[in-house]
């Protein structure tokens, strides 16, 4: 599950805003570090399909002893390096033939998730 590691440095200086829970405990969430068997798994699914949703995405969970939200951050985040090693390919190719690309040329079209555009760790 979600682990938090406890009071994270005791800066108790200044009031306490609405990102804190009043003490001088800071929460720090901690990243999840995923077994072999269980990145073996979710790469074999990314081939398949690189969108888990629904029920599908619940049974993946369940059979890696993940949450359902540990495997839709890692689908986000595995999306995400796949459209980079898209693009550096389509480079590399391009740049073969003499043709360069501007550097803030945006060659992917318009985002069809926002939520792929978020680097999240659990």
């Amino acid at each position: 599950g979600l682990e938090l590691s406890h009071c994270v440095g005791t800066n108790s200086l200044g009031p306490a805003g609405p990102w804190r829970s009043g003490g001088p405990c800071k929460m720090k969430r901690v990243r999840t570090v995923f077994k072999p068997e269980q990145l073996e798994r979710l790469e074999q699914e990314f081939l398949k399909q690189q969108y888990m949703v629904g029920t599908e995405r619940v049974d993946l969970a369940a059979t890696l002893h993940l949450t359902e939200t540990q495997v839709k951050v890692w689908f986000q985040n595995r999306r995400i390096k796949w459209r980079k090693q898209s693009m550096e390919q389509k480079a590399a190719k391009l740049s073969q033939f003499g043709v360069t690309q501007p550097a803030s040329a945006d060659s992917t079209g318009s985002k069809e998730h926002e939520e792929d555009t978020v680097d999240v760790e659990l």
